[in-house]
Parts: structure tokens; C-alpha cells; sequence
């Protein structure tokens, strides 16, 4: 990375919902190598204060702050607490990743009210409550960035999960809406879409696929693979690296768009 960006999130405030696993945790390290202090959110304090505790082994003592709040992100009053918290330990948020989700399946007919729900209040509220917790922060300041992570599901149709598609897609929406809002403010609002990346949800895939079809994991992991024209997963750290830019000079210009991350599965 070029001189002049070394250590450039030094002194900003992060967060990044679902930061405890997976892509949320790569884009932690990543954020953390910039001098960011981090608030990592998640329903799991354990493992956020896991992995808190590792990043600060490997920024060394006192170089970055790293605070934890547990948080359901489909509720309002959670959210509403955990950023209120988090902004008492560290000041405003100057960076917002979006970052927690879930991935349920099922055939259409049988995605009943209840997963439809859930999908909607996990990976498109919790987006929504969340950018409107940290927003006033970044207004006051001047400054701000906005990242979502979504999927390539929010660009394109995936078989057996209509829920997660429509959410992710209403996560682009909601992405392009509010960038055109907060364009003369300083703040850009992004969109980065993963295609199968090697984490715990595409394990549960994974694992899913041989349950119901008897396919070895080999097998169940080549059906996944095969939709990236790389032919392999996408790594967290691939995904961090699009999400780190986004937050660093000369990105200025970059807002409203979604991103793929895919081995060029959507172009």
C-alpha cells in the first residue's frame, strides 16, 4: 500500500456489526492495520471479546482501541443502546460496516411468514437501524462512510432463498437511496456484494447440501464454487480489501454503487 495511505483510518472510530467471525473479523484486522479503533458488534460477547483481544495482541499495546457491544440488530431499542455505548467509549462513529447477517433457505412455498421475517429484519433492518444510529455522528462531523455488506444475492436470483435475495436486494436499494441523500455531505454509502465466501454461513451451506442431497463435501462444495467463474471461494480478506478502499483517500468519488466480489460471477 502506498506511503500516504499507511495508518489512515488512525484515530476513527469503526464499527462493524458481525465483527466477531468471517468477513466481519477480516475487515476488523483490516480496519485495526489503518490505526482504526474499532467497536465490533455482535450477538456474542465472548467471541467478540475474542477476537478484540487478538487484534490488540497484533497492533501491540495501546496502538488501537478496540470496544465490544452485543447487539440484535433487528431491534431497534438494542441498537439504539449498543451505539449509544459505543460512541460514549470511543466518540462518533466515522465508518459504519453493515456487516451482520443470516442466510436461511427454503423452497419458496415452504418460506414461511416467520424466515421471511427474519431475513428481512436481520439483513435489511438491522441495516437500516444501524446507519440511522450512526448517521447524526458523521453529519456532525463532516465526514462519514457508509459500507454495506450485502451479497451478490442483492444483485441476482438465487434458488431456495427468496428471503435472503429480497432482503439484500432492499440492502442495494436502501444503499443507492440514502448515497444520492448524503452526496454534498462528505459521506459516501457503498454497497460491497460477496459472492460465496469461505465462512461459517457457506459451511452451513455446505453442510446443508449434504444433508439433503447425500454429496460428499467435496461434491457440495464444487456446487458452490461452480458459480464463481474463478471456479473457487471467495476469501474474507478478499472481501476486506474492497471495504478497506472504500474508507481511504481517494475514494471519494465512489458512492451509491455495489460492488461484486465474485471472480466475476456478476459484471
Amino acid at each position: 500500500m502506498a506511503a500516504d495511505l499507511d495508518r489512515a483510518l488512525a484515530g476513527k472510530h469503526v464499527v462493524i456489526t458481525g465483527g466477531g467471525r468471517g468477513i466481519g473479523a477480516a475487515i476488523a484486522a483490516a480496519a485495526a492495520a489503518q490505526g482504526a479503533h474499532l467497536t465490533l458488534m455482535g450477538r456474542t460477547r465472548g467471541q467478540l471479546e475474542e477476537r478484540a483481544a487478538a487484534l490488540r495482541a497484533e497492533a501491540g499495546q495501546g496502538d488501537i482501541e478496540v470496544h465490544c457491544e452485543a447487539v440484535d440488530v433487528a431491534r431497534a431499542d438494542s441498537v439504539e443502546a449498543a451505539f449509544a455505548a459505543a460512541t460514549r467509549a470511543l466518540g462518533p462513529v466515522a465508518v459504519l460496516v453493515n456487516n451482520a447477517g443470516q442466510a436461511g433457505s427454503a423452497p419458496f412455498l415452504r418460506t414461511e411468514p416467520a424466515l421471511w421475517q427474519q431475513m428481512l429484519e436481520v439483513n435489511l433492518t438491522g441495516t437500516y437501524l444501524a446507519t440511522r444510529a450512526a448517521l447524526p455522528g458523521m453529519l456532525a462531523a463532516g465526514w462519514g462512510r457508509v459500507i454495506n455488506v450485502a451479497s451478490t444475492a442483492g444483485e441476482k436470483g438465487y434458488p431456495y432463498v427468496s428471503a435472503y435475495c429480497a432482503a439484500k436486494h432492499g440492502v442495494i436499494g436502501l444503499t443507492r437511496a440514502l448515497a444520492l441523500e448524503m452526496a454534498h455531505k462528505h459521506i459516501t454509502v457503498n454497497a460491497v456484494c460477496p459472492g460465496y465466501t469461505d465462512t461459517d454461513i457457506v459451511r452451513d451451506a455446505i453442510a446443508n447440501i449434504r444433508e439433503k442431497t447425500g454429496r460428499s463435501e467435496v461434491d457440495a462444495l464444487a456446487e458452490l464454487a461452480k458459480h464463481n467463474p474463478q471456479g473457487r471461494l471467495v476469501r474474507p480478506e478478499e472481501v476486506a480489501n474492497a471495504v478497506l478502499w472504500l474508507c481511504l483517500p481517494g475514494s471519494e468519488a465512489v458512492t451509491g454503487q455495489a460492488i461484486s466480489v465474485s471472480g466475476g460471477e456478476v459484471m
